[in-house]
């Protein structure tokens, strides 16, 4: 193992080319590859056998589980999570005998998204904050703040927290609670969620930042 003297950590094993960009407090492991022109944030971690390509931009703080190929095109702001497996795409309609370079779509994960294991972006979408891709599930089209999508083709069935908590139903005043951190959402007009404690692009408090029980847990407490 090897620790770069700018800070972060790099295996071994791992592969990154001359040019690469790398925040203070990344971990890159086992195998992973990134290329020149890819520039990546601060404490991120990228899992067994990733590849990052040459162009793409990844935020502070995203997880990037194992078996996982960011493709030229692909923009990750702060703090998103992408599950093992999961495939991102860069061309719709892909023919290993037309060169299509110059045609790659951009699919943009916005900040603290979640993408479950196995699930499949198609490419030229946008997955909005704090949006939470179910496992296995086939996304191909744009996908609001918050939404919880399941399914394939994969369809919203509801919202999520930002503790990554299914909400519940409104109260009388249209606001939802979540059971973690106790925040606030409102459906604020027609398919469009937002917190009413904290701003969209604002990390959460330290001390909300802690889990202390599990999903299960929870889901005990509220009955779903």
């Amino acid at each position: 193992m090897s620790q770069d003297k700018k800070g972060y950590f790099v295996h071994e094993t791992a592969c990154v080319d001359e040019g690469a960009q790398i925040g203070d407090g990344t971990r890159i492991w086992h195998f992973a590859h990134i290329m020149s022109g890819a520039k990546i944030g601060q404490r991120c971690i990228f899992g067994q056998n990733t590849m990052v390509a040459d162009g793409v931009t990844v935020g502070n703080n995203v997880k990037v589980q194992n078996n996982v190929a960011i493709y030229i095109g692909t923009i990750i702001e702060d703090d998103v999570f992408l599950g093992p497996s999961c495939v991102l795409t860069n061309v719709s309609n892909p023919r290993s005998q037309i060169v299509r370079r110059s045609l790659y779509q951009k699919t943009v994960f916005r900040r603290g998204a979640t993408v479950g294991a196995n699930a499949t972006i198609v490419c030229g979408t946008e997955i909005g904050r704090y949006a939470f891709i179910a496992a296995g599930a086939v996304v191909a089209g744009d996908v609001p703040d918050y939404a919880l999508m399941i399914g394939v083709p994969a369809r919203q069935a509801g919202w999520m927290s930002r503790h990554g908590h299914r909400l519940g139903a409104p109260d009388a005043d249209g606001i939802m609670v979540c059971p973690e951190g106790r925040l606030r959402y409102k459906e604020v007009s027609p398919g469009v969620l937002r917190c009413l404690d904290l701003d969209e692009e604002a990390p959460l408090p330290e001390e909300l930042s802690s889990g202390t029980k599990t999903y299960d847990e929870f889901k005990r407490l509220t009955g779903q």
